[in-house]
C-alpha cells in the first residue's frame, strides 16, 4: 500500500509537467483554431481556450492578444484593454500589440495613454494612415489643429486626390479658424467626389460664416438633390434662411421635418411664424399653440399667437396671449433694471458720477424707487457741485416718496426739504 502511494506521488509531477510541455507544443497548433472559432463568432469557446492555454503558458502574448479580441467583441472592454496591456508588454516591439492597446485606450477616451503608443507608432511607418487617424483624432480633440494638419498635409503631399486626407485638413482649418483655406479644400474634395455630404455640410457652414449665405444655402440645395432623406441638411438650409428671414422658405424646410415626424418645439414654432409672414394666420395659430402646448413659457411663440389673434380679430385671445407675454417677460424686465442699479453704484464708488447718474436713471425708468431720485440728487450735490440739478432731484424725491409703497421717517423727509431750501439760498459758485 504505501508503494503504491509513493507511486502516485512520483508519477504526479511527472503527469503535469508533461501535460505542460502538451499543452505548450499544441499553443502554435491551436492558434489556428482559435482563428477559426474567432472568425465564426464564438467568443466564449475562444475565451475559455485561451484561459486554458494560458494556465499552462502564462507568458505568450499571442493567447493574450486572441483573448482580448473575444473580450473586445463580447463588449467587456476592461478585460480586453487588461489583455491588449499584457500582450504588449511581453512582446513591446510588436506592432499589431501596441495598436491594439492604443485603440483600446482611445474606445475609453484614455488619450493620454494612447499618443505615446501612437506618436511612437507613427515614427516607425509614416505611410500608415491608421496609426495617423488615431493620433490625428486625438490632436484634434485636445484642440491641437496645428499637429493634426502637419500629419493631414504630409499624406496629401503624398495624394493629394484622396478625398478622406482633404476632409480632414479641412476640418482641421475649420477647427483653427481658417476658413478660407478650409473652403478651398473643401470644394477640392467635392470636385473629386461630387456627392461628399460632409463637404458640403461644412462648406454650407463656412460660407455662411463668411457671410456667403446664399452661396451656403445654394451648397445645401444640391446636397437634398443628392440625398432628399438626410433631414440635417433640411435643418442647416433652414437654419440659414431663418437667420436671414427669408422665413417661408424655412418655413417649407420645416414643414419637410415636421412631416419626418420630428415635432420640436423649435420647428413648430417657425413654421407658426412663417405661417404668420406669409399672411396665413389661422394657419400659424395651428402650428403656434402645438408650440405652445410643448412650451407655454415661450415668450416669442406668445406674442406671434397675440398677434395672429389680432389678425383675425379675435381680441380676446390676443389680450390673453400678450398678457402671457408680459407675465413671462416682467421678472427679466426686474433683472435689467437691477442691473442698472448694481452697474451704477460700481459706477459712482469708481468716480464715474456722470456715467452712474445715466444708469441709475436706466434703473429708474424700469424701477420707480424713489430713492433713485435720492441717490442722484446726493451725487449732483455732494460730488459734482451742481445745486441746480441736485435741487431738481430732491424735489423728485419729494414728490415720488408720496405716492409710494415705502415710507419714509418724517424727520428725514424733514432734513430733505431744509437741504432744499438751504441751496436755493445759497448764492450760486
Amino acid at each position: 500500500m504505501k508503494l503504491l502511494v509513493m507511486k502516485k506521488i512520483i508519477l504526479l509531477p511527472l503527469c503535469l509537467f508533461f501535460l505542460t510541455n502538451q499543452l505548450m507544443s499544441q499553443t502554435a497548433a491551436k492558434n489556428p483554431k482559435i482563428d477559426i472559432m474567432l472568425a465564426r463568432g464564438e467568443y466564449e469557446r475562444v475565451i475559455d481556450t485561451c484561459k486554458l492555454i494560458l494556465a499552462a503558458d502564462s507568458l505568450n502574448p499571442e493567447i493574450y492578444y486572441k483573448l482580448g479580441i473575444a473580450y473586445q467583441n463580447t463588449l467587456d472592454e476592461e478585460q480586453s484593454l487588461n489583455c491588449y496591456y499584457k500582450a504588449s508588454r511581453l512582446n513591446p516591439e510588436s506592432r499589431v500589440y501596441n495598436f491594439s492597446l492604443a485603440k483600446a485606450y482611445y474606445a475609453q477616451g484614455r488619450f493620454s495613454l494612447a499618443e505615446p503608443l501612437l506618436i511612437n507608432l507613427n515614427s516607425l511607418d509614416s505611410t500608415k494612415w491608421l496609426y495617423a487617424y488615431y493620433l490625428s483624432s486625438i490632436y484634434m480633440q485636445a484642440e491641437k489643429y496645428d499637429d493634426a494638419l502637419n500629419i493631414y498635409n504630409r499624406f496629401l503631399s503624398k495624394d493629394s486626390t484622396n478625398s478622406v486626407y482633404l476632409d480632414k485638413a479641412g476640418f482641421a482649418y475649420l477647427k483653427s479658424g481658417y476658413y478660407y483655406d478650409a473652403i478651398d479644400l473643401y470644394n477640392k474634395s467635392l470636385s473629386i467626389n461630387n456627392k461628399n455630404l460632409t463637404a458640403i455640410k461644412n462648406l454650407s457652414y463656412l460660407y455662411a460664416s463668411t457671410m456667403n449665405t446664399d452661396t451656403a444655402i445654394q451648397i445645401l440645395t444640391r446636397g437634398i438633390e443628392i440625398d432628399s432623406t438626410d433631414k440635417d441638411l433640411y435643418i442647416r438650409r433652414a437654419q440659414i434662411n431663418y437667420s436671414k428671414n427669408y422665413t417661408k422658405r424655412a418655413m417649407d424646410d420645416y414643414l419637410v421635418l415636421l412631416a419626418s415626424g420630428d415635432s420640436s418645439k423649435l420647428y413648430l414654432k417657425r413654421t407658426g411664424i412663417g405661417y404668420s409672414y406669409n399672411l396665413q394666420p389661422e394657419e400659424a395659430i395651428r402650428y403656434l399653440l402645438l408650440a405652445y402646448k410643448v412650451d407655454s413659457s415661450d415668450y416669442e411663440t406668445c406674442s406671434f399667437l397675440g398677434q395672429c389673434y389680432y389678425k383675425i380679430k379675435d381680441m380676446k385671445n390676443s389680450i390673453y396671449y400678450y398678457k402671457k407675454v408680459q407675465d413671462i417677460l416682467r421678472p427679466i424686465y426686474s433683472q435689467v433694471g437691477l442691473t442698472h442699479y448694481l452697474c451704477a453704484d460700481s459706477q459712482r464708488d469708481n468716480g464715474s458720477y456722470k456715467d452712474a447718474i445715466e444708469s441709475y436713471l436706466k434703473a429708474y425708468a424700469i424701477n420707480s424707487d424713489p430713492n433713485i431720485n435720492m441717490i442722484i440728487a446726493n451725487i449732483y450735490d455732494e460730488k459734482l457741485n451742481n445745486k441746480e440739478r441736485a435741487i431738481t432731484y430732491y424735489q423728485r424725491f419729494l414728490n415720488t416718496q408720496k405716492s409710494s409703497k415705502m415710507k419714509f421717517p418724517p424727520a428725514y423727509i424733514e432734513k430733505i426739504e431744509k437741504r432744499v431750501e438751504y441751496l436755493k439760498k445759497s448764492p450760486v459758485k
